[in-house]
């Protein structure tokens, strides 16, 4: 106990002296792998893997896209996370403010909504040091808003680390469903909210863990590959996810004036392994059954593919649909074999969800139950291990 004692008040003499451990500078003096001691950190890439599209801001790292994911070990006694939420925090449409969850060591130890301009968490406490792995997921998605990920303060042995990366990366592409829209709904008469949307029950964020890989979700509820939702049968050209796939992220949840879709996806610096595309849902609601628009979904879909192809080229791809309806599934077919035999390109093929059954439950206005999309991560994950021998 006179050592912890001891050990806390050189840390805090080390802070009134300017030598904090902040990982927003490269010329921090080296922190004792021996001593217990509380230091800040921002999250940079010298402190945290990052998962998702995340990009780097002065006051920490930016997360927009569902899923977006920072991680980070220590050894120590506490530790706490500070959030930030972006520059519409104060709107006065709590269906519409960030939903985060934090996990230690698997647990998971907060779930909450963000609803001031910043809040802090104490996610772990302890009377003995302990190996703790955290990780700080954004649950909802990028167009009602974003938030940033402040300071990180433990009290520890030496600094955080990041996690060591998985063998495979897998980016999701997709709308709501690949979101987790609803998924924690009572039922399908419930409408949109971000408090009951869940990224970490998604087919996508389930699908990389039954493979133990890592994941990026690059999702928008109603969006697809040429119109977003329509309850009228008129193109919606808002909901066009090719606009965006290049972007951080999009939506109206800016930092310091910048929006997500203003700043660039670095692809060369964050190659994937697997690209799954699952878009078409939304598009059927423009198309219908009328042959000459499937054939223009067909035609942009191809187009899109190629847009993946030149961002990704060492990746294989997997065009996927299904789980709230098959019908364009054809042309998603159609659409691989026509740019295979365009381009030569065999690192392609495509997959075919089983519909979702009104046995399994809904999620809200009519999405895929949390039944639902495990049953659908476990088919993708399984068709992936034999195509890819994952």
């Amino acid at each position: 106990m006179v050592k912890r004692i001891i050990a806390i008040l050189l840390s805090v003499l080390m802070l009134t002296l300017g030598f904090s451990g902040c990982g927003s500078s490269e010329n921090e003096i080296e922190i004792d792998e021996d001593v217990l001691s509380v230091n800040s950190f921002l999250p940079t890439d010298k402190y945290v893997k990052k998962l998702g599209r995340t990009e780097e801001v002065e006051s920490g790292l930016w997360l927009a896209y569902s899923g977006s994911d920072a991680e980070f070990s220590f050894n120590g006694t506490k530790a706490t996370v500070t959030i930030l939420g972006d520059d519409t925090i104060n709107s006065e449409d709590w269906n519409s403010v960030p939903r985060i969850a934090i996990y230690v060591n698997g647990e998971l130890v907060v779930d909450e909504m963000l609803m001031e301009e910043s809040t802090t968490f104490t996610v772990f406490e302890s009377e003995e040091a302990q190996d703790c792995v955290i990780k700080i997921v954004k649950l909802s998605e990028t167009g009602n808003s974003t938030c940033v990920i402040g300071s990180i303060e433990v009290e520890a042995y030496g600094a955080i680390k990041p996690t060591s990366d998985k063998e495979y990366t897998i980016e999701f592409i997709g709308d709501s469903i690949t979101c987790g829209y609803g998924v924690d709904a009572e039922d399908q008469n419930s409408s949109f909210s971000t408090r009951t949307e869940n990224a970490s029950k998604s087919y996508a964020y389930l699908t990389a863990q039954l493979l133990d890989a890592d994941y990026s979700l690059v999702s928008k509820s109603g969006h697809g590959i040429i119109s977003g939702y329509t309850s009228d049968g008129t193109i919606q050209s808002w909901g066009v996810m090719s606009q965006f796939y290049e972007c951080f992220g999009s939506g109206s949840g800016t930092v310091n004036g910048v929006t997500p879709d203003s700043v660039e996806r670095d692809f060369k610096n964050n190659p994937v392994d697997l690209v799954v595309i699952n878009l078409g849902t939304n598009d059927y609601s423009y198309t219908g059954s009328d042959p000459d628009k499937q054939n223009e979904y067909k035609t942009a879909y191809v187009e899109f593919i190629k847009q993946v192809r030149e961002n990704n080229p060492d990746a294989y791809i997997l065009c996927a649909l299904g789980i709230m309806g098959n019908e364009l599934y054809p042309m998603v077919e159609a659409a691989v074999s026509e740019y295979v035999a365009e381009t030569g390109d065999d690192k392609i093929t495509s997959f075919e969800f089983d519909v979702q059954n009104a046995s399994d439950g809904y999620g809200a206005d009519w999405h895929p139950s949390e039944v639902t999309q495990q049953k659908s991560a476990e088919a993708l994950a399984e068709f992936i291990k034999e195509w890819l021998g994952w």
